[in-house]
């Protein structure tokens, strides 16, 4: 049993020693922790792989730490990990996967929404698919609160993101998934502290050409209060979609805006030069320059991508 606060720095090496480590990370879950311990260790017990559950408690406020802590004896494949500050579900999942001795990583939660007895179905599946770095399970049904807003909102997001990876996206911030921890490495810098680590670790995969697959999944109501806030999430997922695009492909995002800018001032030029005796007017030529201004940072950024890959 080893726990460890937010900040400290991580300087081991970890030995990929066993097959499976699930990083699951609780906050304010005393009433259900421990059900959902018992039917993951349950299903991975079943399984045959050898494996580890790393539960990270980030700083919770209510008895999740105590009951972890007591449950510790019944569950011998259980570390914890204790934050002395709360850092945000990316951060658990972030320091989890660091400290994980798993060669497979499968990322869940403790709130009894996803089906966790199928996490040996998601483990086998990578297993069975070497050209498959991540395989997520993809929601049949939204369950969460807010739902007739956050089910046209995620449908919006998730296209923008289909349209930037020029890929499928089936469920773009499913909360269950597993990947090879060695592939994940060099994305994990990149994830945010908040919910949208999982829209974060889906986009670095994609746009780094590695295959993502998905499973379909039932998807229960959450037990306990929601940590979800829309507006706010809402909005830092937009943002981390077109950060994670512009970090790995920028030109895909600022040369069309470029284009339709240098376009449309092409074309009210043409206009203008018709309805004022061949005379462009101001707002013709600032359109044009602000195009070409976007088109050279894009292309510039590019550059600058490229370089960092070499």
């Amino acid at each position: 049993m080893s726990e460890q606060g937010l900040g400290v720095a991580h300087a081991r090496s970890v030995p990929n020693t066993l097959d499976v480590t699930v990083v699951l990370p609780c906050y304010n879950e005393q009433d259900h922790v421990e059900a959902e311990l018992e039917r993951i260790d349950a299903a991975l017990a079943a399984s045959g792989f050898s494996y580890e559950l790393l539960v990270i408690d980030d700083k919770s406020t209510d008895n999740t730490l105590a009951v972890l802590r007591a449950a510790a004896s019944r569950y011998p494949h259980m570390r914890i990990l204790a934050f002395r500050r709360n850092g945000g579900s990316g951060t658990a999942r972030r320091i989890g996967t660091h400290e994980a001795a798993g060669r497979i990583v499968v990322w869940t939660d403790a709130d009894m929404t996803y089906p966790n007895e199928r996490i040996p179905e998601f483990v086998q599946y990578l297993l069975d698919n070497e050209d498959v770095d991540q395989v997520v399970g993809a929601r049949t049904s939204e369950q969460g609160t807010h739902k007739y807003l956050r089910v046209p909102a995620k449908w919006a997001i998730r296209k923008v993101a289909e349209s930037l990876s020029s890929t499928k996206i089936p469920d773009l911030n499913s909360g269950l998934r597993a990947f090879r921890r060695e592939v994940s490495l060099p994305y994990l810098r990149l994830l945010p502290p908040g919910f949208s680590c999982v829209t974060t670790i889906t986009m670095s995969f994609l746009s780094n050409q590695h295959g993502v697959d998905y499973l379909p999944i039932d998807y229960a109501k959450r037990a306990g209060v929601s940590k979800f806030h829309f507006f706010r999430d809402a909005y830092r997922y937009i943002l981390q979609v077109l950060r994670m695009v512009m970090y790995f492909n920028p030109i895909k995002v600022l040369m069309p805006l470029a284009l339709w800018i240098i376009g449309i001032g092409v074309i009210k030029g043409i206009v203008d030069m018709f309805h004022y005796h061949f005379r462009l007017t101001t707002n013709a030529v600032l359109l044009i320059l602000a195009g070409l201004i976007i088109g050279a940072i894009a292309l510039l950024a590019d550059l600058i991508v490229r370089s960092r890959d070499e």
